[in-house]
C-alpha cells in the first residue's frame, strides 16, 4: 500500500514545513529552518525535483515526500546531520517541554533512539528505532503531540 504524503506548499507553516527545510539542507540546499514555506523554500523545492526528474510544481507531496526523506538511524552524524536534526525537532515539536527541550544536535545517540522508539510504538508502527518512510509519514502527518 502506498503511503499518502501531507501537502505542503507555498503559503503553509508549521512543523512539517520545518521538517522539509532540514531535509532540504541535508540535501544541500541552503534554506533558513524558520517553519515557512516561502519563496526560498520553493525555490529549493523545485531544484530539487528538477534534478530528481519529478514534476517541478514546487509543493511537496505525495511524489516529493519519498524523495526527500533520510533514512536515519543510531549512530548517524556529519552528512546526514540535518535529517537527524528533523527527527529531533519532531521530538521537540511533540514533547512540548520548553523547561527540557530535546537536544537538537544533529547526533543519532541513545537519547533520540528511546524517543523513536516510543514514538514508534504510539503510533502502532514497528519498533525498530530507524526512521524510514513510515516513520518518516507518521512524524510528518502526526500533528499532535504524542
Amino acid at each position: 500500500m502506498a503511503l499518502t504524503w501531507p501537502m505542503q506548499k507555498s503559503g503553509k507553516i508549521g512543523e512539517a514545513v520545518r521538517t522539509i527545510q532540514y531535509l532540504l539542507r541535508a540535501h544541500g540546499y541552503t534554506v533558513a529552518i524558520d517553519g515557512n514555506f516561502g519563496p526560498r523554500t520553493e525555490t529549493a523545492v523545485r531544484e530539487f525535483q528538477s534534478l530528481r526528474g519529478l514534476t517541478t510544481d514546487g509543493a511537496v507531496g505525495d511524489q516529493t515526500w519519498p524523495s526527500l526523506i533520510i533514512t536515519v538511524r543510531e549512530g548517524d552524524r556529519s552528512e546526514k546531520g540535518d535529517a537527524v536534526r528533523a527527527v529531533q525537532d519532531q521530538a521537540n515539536f511533540r514533547t512540548g517541554d520548553p523547561a527540557h527541550p530535546f537536544p537538537v544536535d544533529g547526533v543519532f545517540g541513545p537519547l533520540t533512539d528511546a524517543w523513536v522508539r516510543g514514538f514508534q510504538r504510539s503510533v502502532g508502527s514497528d519498533v525498530d528505532g530507524i526512521v524510514g518512510a513510515i516513520t518518516w509519514n507518521h512524524l510528518v502527518k502526526e500533528e499532535l503531540n504524542i
